[in-house]
């Protein structure tokens, strides 16, 4: 199966101009359209882009599990799903503990073990609305066994709706090999990390059920460093030193960069984000490093290069800056 090329559309772009660009990524060949959820949430413009497109696939990448109930969660990607004709994905994932707890003011408990459980239930609640049945899901963070008709949205034709997770080590890796459909690699990784981390999880995580490494779609978010001329390059490089810098500065991603050897700048880098000190930070960041984490050409043979990185590696790749329109389409 050949490579799919996605787009994310940010979230600092307009929200009237979301049905633009839906519309104009479907028409340039892209396979789906991916919302983040950052500074707003993911799940308004996956619905304008489904409005403004017709074959397309939209998905999150991702909406935050925690800060909602499976309840909740459950309704809105079955409306979308509707609302998009089945062209809905429904990306996971789980922050980190800092955020779960400061920002959003929830407990943070075991996270593999509660998003497997929102899973779960997510497809219990599914199951019971599709087929009538009844809803009766007991687990160790959701109990959830009511459901009457008055609040029951009844069946829809795609009710097969499926379920990604993000995630950096290997037990989420195993995870999404035992029960998801996906797959998301965050953009600091390299094709070492893909194959020697992430794919010997998910099939440690499939084997356990009796199912295969295929059954995962891979996705991964990259960086690129592309522009018409070498001066263009040599700039979006400088400015990913600081972008890889900061991302590298999180103990979470340590074992990305021990797997090269470079576990020591981890630290460094974390000590000098503590200080604010963010040139020193990107001084870290080598151009070895650079070659690792970052797929370079120019902007009529970047999708060429992707294709050359990660072909046979992984099922679908987006590049991690937005989509406005220009960028990518001199080499499709």
């Amino acid at each position: 199966m050949s490579l799919k090329i996605d787009v994310r559309i940010a979230q600092d772009i307009s929200i009237k101009r979301i049905g633009e660009l839906s519309n104009l990524a479907e028409k340039s060949g892209f396979e789906c359209i991916w919302f983040a959820e950052t500074s707003h949430d993911p799940f308004l413009p996956v619905a304008i882009a489904g409005e403004h497109t017709d074959n397309i696939m939209v998905g999150t990448s991702i909406a935050l599990a925690f800060p909602r109930s499976p309840m909740s969660l459950a309704y809105t990607a079955w409306d979308l799903q509707r609302l998009l004709d089945g062209r809905f994905i429904l990306g996971l994932g789980t922050q980190v503990k800092g955020h779960i707890e400061r920002r959003f003011g929830i407990k943070w408990e075991s996270p593999v073990e509660k998003l497997r459980e929102v899973i779960e239930a997510l497809r219990a609640i599914w199951k019971c609305w599709q087929n009538n049945e009844r809803l009766n899901f007991r687990g160790k963070y959701f109990t959830i066994n009511l459901m009457t008709p008055f609040f029951d949205p009844g069946p829809i034709p795609n009710p097969d709706i499926p379920i990604h997770i993000a995630g950096v080590n290997i037990s989420m890796c195993r995870l999404a090999g035992e029960i998801c459909d996906g797959f998301h690699i965050h953009p600091l990784h390299s094709i070492d990390y893909i194959k020697n981390i992430v794919i010997p999880g998910i099939e440690k995580g499939a084997r356990k059920v009796g199912r295969k490494k295929r059954d995962v779609e891979l996705f991964a978010s990259v960086f690129i460093a592309t522009g018409d001329t070498e001066k263009d390059i040599e700039k979006e490089k400088e400015d990913l030193r600081q972008q890889i810098a900061f991302y590298s500065s999180t103990r979470t991603y340590k074992k990305v960069l021990e797997l090269h050897g470079w576990g020591e700048v981890v630290d460094r880098l974390h000590k000098k984000s503590l200080k604010g000190d963010w040139k020193g930070m990107a001084r870290e960041i080598t151009d070895e490093m650079l070659e690792t984490f970052v797929v370079t050409g120019g902007t009529d043979e970047i999708i060429s290069e992707l294709k050359r990185r990660y072909s046979g590696i992984v099922d679908r790749v987006a590049v991690y800056r937005s989509f406005e329109g220009e960028l990518l389409l001199k080499s499709m």
